[in-house]
């Protein structure tokens, strides 16, 4: 038996620990859902077998020392059963892919800066300069507001992402991160001394 720490593939937060023998290891891999042993009932558990709120499987890693696994999943739902979302009480929301996309951004720009000759949009943009991704940002942003004031609601959110993407462009051409936006908001809303 091992412990299997289990982890949103999506935002990267660490929802809960369980424990897989082989069997609910080989259950796992040929359900596509998460099965653990359970030590207490001493018998295979699929998580949410009650509740409904399943972890659906998307890759299971081993450790370096082989005797312990990361499985990396969807969560359709709260996965404690408490009702929260990790069992440790925390949210488990989506910034954590706004880091991935922050640090793939990085990437573009270093090898705009390098010379690359592999082109992605992000790359051209910053090779482009600051007038072009600052009027990109800006072009979003008008087109945001006019969906806001329309109903389809498609529309809206995909101009919205738009607009947050190339704002995070935005933010790396001037030499900062998402992490400093986020430092920025949570000064903000420190409590008063």
């Amino acid at each position: 038996m091992v412990p299997a720490i289990i982890q949103d593939s999506f935002t990267h937060k660490v929802l809960m620990l369980g424990y897989m023998n082989k069997e609910a290891l080989e259950k796992t891999k040929s359900t596509g859902l998460v099965t653990f042993y359970s030590r207490s009932k001493k018998r295979l558990w699929t998580k949410g077998e009650e509740s409904g709120n399943v972890l659906k499987l998307e890759e299971i890693r081993l450790d370096c020392d082989a005797d312990t696994l990361l499985v990396h999943v969807r969560p359709s739902g709260p996965v404690c059963h408490t009702g929260t979302d990790t069992c440790w009480g925390e949210t488990n929301d989506g910034i954590g892919f706004l880091n991935r996309l922050d640090a793939v951004i990085k990437t573009r720009k270093s090898e705009a800066e390098s010379g690359s000759d592999q082109k992605s949009y992000v790359a051209s943009l910053f090779e482009k300069g600051m007038n072009k991704i600052a009027q990109k940002v800006g072009e979003e942003a008008v087109e945001t507001v006019i969906e806001a004031m329309d109903d389809q609601d498609d529309l809206f959110l995909n101009e919205s992402a738009d607009l947050l993407f190339h704002l995070m462009v935005l933010v790396r051409a001037k030499g900062f991160s998402l992490a400093d936006v986020v430092s920025t908001l949570e000064s903000r809303h420190e409590p008063s001394r």
